[in-house]
């Protein structure tokens, strides 16, 4: 059973109702769910994840107020409800995993997640949240939220980066993406660098995907499951499984053998099978941002696209 399932009835058997007959002075300033760290927020668990940090639980958001008041009177009421649930022991926590359950303040859970407890107002709140963050506070799900507080964060969060923002973080990676991919791997191959080959190549499939998570305006998850989240994205999905040929093909040592210092500077060395996964990635992405009426270039150099799109900026 997936995480946020077995999360979702261990609190409806057990935490509403203890929050409801020993609770009810403040049942309509509580919010209930599992929302933050671990995969199974992401719904990315499976049986590998049950190792640590997994078991029947479920978090309570209390105002600041409310949880200085009552928040060590609950937590122990939720410390008491029964371990075991539906054939799942309890929840063995790593020491890294502890205080993601159970009763919590609503501001101190998005200040330690983001670095501030409201949504970001300005550019320069934005840029100074990361990307992972932003994901791990609206990942999960909320299964009652009496207070609204909690929901109003989080809806003001899922509501994604002002047109600015995103305009910006799109062309940052673009001409990340560029930069390593399609022009250092090149040049880190002809020189027998394959480290720094290696590293670009890294890069630019990171660069890739969080192009394409923009693109879906939707925040990209901890790196580990970037690729595995590209599955459910409505808008160049497809780049996933082309990023997975990267790493499927051949040592492509021998198409460098004997290249000299001018060789490949204005055409591709199309023997290198990551060269062509990596022209083919851009073209996805080029054809989406002519889709998008982000850019009207017809290359295939991403770099020469970030122009068009940061002059969307003005418009």
């Amino acid at each position: 059973m997936k995480g946020l399932e077995l999360a979702e009835k261990y609190y409806e058997t057990y935490g509403r109702p203890m929050i409801r007959s020993q609770f009810p002075e403040i049942a309509d300033q509580t919010a209930a769910g599992l929302v933050g760290y671990g995969s199974e927020c992401l719904g990315f668990d499976d049986e590998i994840s049950t190792d640590h940090d997994y078991g029947p639980s479920f978090c309570i958001w209390l105002p600041r107020e409310v949880y200085i008041n009552h928040g060590k009177e609950l937590q122990a009421a939720y410390d008491a409800l029964p371990k075991e649930f539906m054939g799942f022991a309890g929840r063995v926590e790593e020491e890294q995993g502890k205080g993601r359950v159970g009763v919590l303040c609503l501001e101190d859970f998005y200040l330690e997640i983001l670095g501030q407890d409201s949504v970001p107002e300005t550019a320069a709140e934005w840029f100074a949240v990361s990307e992972t963050a932003l994901s791990t506070a609206t990942d999960g799900m909320v299964f009652e939220d009496s207070c609204g507080k909690f929901t109003e964060i989080r809806e003001g969060l899922l509501a994604y980066y002002p047109q600015e923002v995103w305009l910006k973080k799109l062309a940052e990676s673009m001409a990340r993406a560029a930069q390593a991919g399609q022009y250092n791997y090149a040049r880190a191959m002809k020189r027998g660098e394959r480290i720094a080959a290696e590293l670009a190549l890294t890069e630019f499939v990171k660069e890739a995907m969080q192009i394409v998570y923009l693109l879906n305006k939707k925040y990209a998850p901890f790196y580990k499951w970037m690729h595995r989240g590209m599955k459910e994205l409505a808008v160049c999905s497809e780049i996933g499984d082309m990023l997975a040929l990267l790493y499927q093909i051949p040592d492509p040592a021998a198409a460098w053998e004997g290249v000299s210092p001018t060789d490949y500077l204005y055409h591709l060395n199309t023997d290198d099978g990551r060269v062509l996964v990596i022209e083919a990635v851009c073209n996805v992405l080029v054809q989406t941002l002519h889709e998008m009426g982000l850019s009207d270039r017809q290359d295939n150099f991403l770099q020469n696209h970030v122009g068009a799109v940061l002059r969307r900026l003005t418009k």
